[in-house]
């Protein structure tokens, strides 16, 4: 008999990591190391998210970053398929993040975590700025607020009861 391997799916989604800390827990018999990752995973076509894992070894938890990142993607409203539609403050903890989007040929205008949120999710002109907290997991998790909470035209105007050209 032949076994057949298992075939490899392709990915659906490219990932990074953003953040990887070792973790200790103290007993009565020591110190247990462990790591905690964290991962963005996203398609560059509006689609993102986020996930973080905790593992014996390093590569294990930057796999269940993956899947808990792959459990908790969200769609993100492009215009143009660049550049998000409004300004927006996204708030998570003591992070802040000031989006604002921006002309043809700008580029990613962030820095860190933000960055890599915002190229996964396939923003190709954006600025940015960082107030308060810098932690890694909460700037990444204040920027997907933010782009939760962007609304489309129609959108907008459905919220209204007008048309998008009486906007």
């Amino acid at each position: 008999m032949e076994r057949k391997r298992r075939q490899q799916r392709p990915k659906k989604y490219d990932s990074q990591v953003i953040n990887i800390s070792r973790v200790t827990k103290v007993t009565k018999g020591g110190r247990n190391f462990r790591f905690a990752a964290t991962v963005v995973v996203g398609d560059h076509k509006g689609k993102v998210g986020l996930g973080t894992g905790k593992a014996n070894e390093v590569v294990e938890a930057i796999k269940k970053g993956e899947k808990a990142a792959e459990k908790n993607v969200i769609k993100v409203s492009l215009v143009d398929n660049r550049t998000i539609s409004h300004d927006i403050i996204g708030v998570q903890g003591a992070s802040k993040i000031m989006l604002k989007p921006a002309s043809k040929g700008t580029g990613v205008k962030a820095g860190g975590p933000v960055r890599s949120v915002l190229e996964l999710a396939g923003v190709k002109d954006i600025l940015s700025k960082s107030l308060g907290s810098n932690t890694k997991i909460n700037t990444a998790k204040a920027t997907l607020n933010a782009l939760m909470e962007q609304k489309t035209k129609e959108h907008v105007a459905y919220l209204r009861g007008k048309n998008v050209e009486e906007l």
